[in-house]
């Protein structure tokens, strides 16, 4: 495990003691569990698809042509 300082409003700070010694927790479980919770629910979606297949009307087989008639400079 690493240590690590976090800077809390005076309020915070109140709030995390009081759910200390509430929950009969030390405060650094408290604040390991919160971020545990708050990064699994905020997690980087994985992408659905890099593209290919998505379109009905066109196939990896065409893509090339396809942006060659479509982004190819004029």
């Amino acid at each position: 495990m690493k240590k690590t300082t976090l800077y809390l409003s005076d309020e915070l700070q109140e709030t995390l003691r009081g759910a200390s010694r509430r929950l009969g927790k030390p405060q650094a479980d408290i604040v390991r569990e919160a971020l545990e919770s708050y990064l699994d629910a905020n997690q980087r979606p994985l992408p659905r698809s890099i593209g290919s297949g998505e379109d009905a009307d066109l196939s990896g087989r065409d893509s090339e042509a396809w942006l060659k008639e479509h982004w190819a400079p004029r």
